[in-house]
């Protein structure tokens, strides 16, 4: 997946964070991650990265005063496709770029609020309105500062590490999914469900594939999505990058991460984020259907 070299990737709500101190603050629920593993010490590291995706910082959904994200720059050297195209940071800019395009009109039909997120990549560590994160979390949505954080060195370890394909699409999908999270704390879904409840059919799980679903919706309609000057973002998706988001969302199931990256038992009562199978399966539900409408991932628990 490619991005129009023309188009105007210029933004006002993504930038550079500013750096932070490790783990502190709201923190990580340790908790929970904790009853994820099943191989030994040496998968400690990977258990944290099984964060990836969740959103699970504390600070919860929309409601409460909101808090301020850590401060940085913008990214000045991204403005066009072009750069989209050969930068990873400039790609995650672009990539909100468009999402706040698609969904802003989207909302309208939906029945909920709009306001754009923030995004923010960083390096190493960062400081949040969820606490202090680290590289090793892996992107992250935080709901108390509506922001998506990104340390692009994430894309490498998807691939090399949980075995996705290196795809741009695949890279896309990682913060189209964050993405998702932010429409979730828009409608009140986050506030409405159970959060520490764990396994296939629980309300985490199906935040999460609701979220997958998000990204796929994303994936077919922002082909269509213009920039301010009226030029579309993105180049036709091709079958190979519809390939590429999908392995990215089978390389984060639950049980992939559990049995081969981790080489531990694979126990679906802890699953936070589902099953490859059914990652894949929202995330194509929401391509083929291409609306907020097709992603009642509660409803359908199958």
């Amino acid at each position: 997946m490619t991005f129009n070299p023309n188009a105007n990737i210029g933004s006002g709500n993504v930038g550079r964070a500013g750096g932070g101190g490790g783990f502190g603050g709201g923190g990580l629920p340790l908790g929970p991650l904790m009853m994820l593993g099943g191989g030994g010490g040496g998968t400690i590291v990977l258990i944290i990265l099984f964060l990836l995706f969740s959103g699970m910082f504390s600070g919860g959904g929309g409601g409460g005063q909101e808090q301020q994200s850590a401060q940085g720059g913008a990214l000045e050297h991204c403005q066009t496709g072009k750069d989209a195209n050969e930068k990873d940071d400039c790609y995650v800019q672009a990539v909100v770029e468009t999402a706040d395009a698609f969904w802003q009109q989207e909302a309208k039909s939906a029945g909920f609020t709009w306001k754009e997120p923030q995004g923010r990549v960083f390096s190493g560590s960062v400081s949040t309105g969820c606490g202090a994160a680290s590289s090793d979390t892996g992107p992250f949505y935080c709901p108390a500062d509506s922001t998506i954080y990104v340390d692009v060195s994430f894309f490498d370890e998807l691939s090399s590490r949980f075995g996705a394909n290196q795809g741009q699409l695949a890279k896309a999908y990682v913060v189209a999914h964050e993405y998702g999270h932010h429409i979730q704390n828009l409608d009140g879904t986050m506030n409405r469900i159970n959060r520490r409840d764990t396994g296939p059919k629980s309300d985490q799980v199906a935040l999460e594939l609701q979220a997958d679903c998000y990204a796929g919706v994303w994936a077919r309609n922002a082909v269509e999505t213009k920039d301010p000057d009226g030029n579309r973002y993105m180049e036709p998706l091709t079958e190979q990058d519809v390939k590429d988001a999908l392995s990215a969302a089978s390389a984060v199931g639950d049980d992939h991460i559990q049995g081969e990256v981790a080489g531990g038992r694979v126990q679906p009562d802890t699953w936070t984020h589902g099953s490859s199978e059914k990652r894949q399966q929202w995330f194509i539900t929401g391509y083929n259907e291409g609306s907020y409408g097709a992603c009642d991932t509660f409803s359908n628990r199958g």
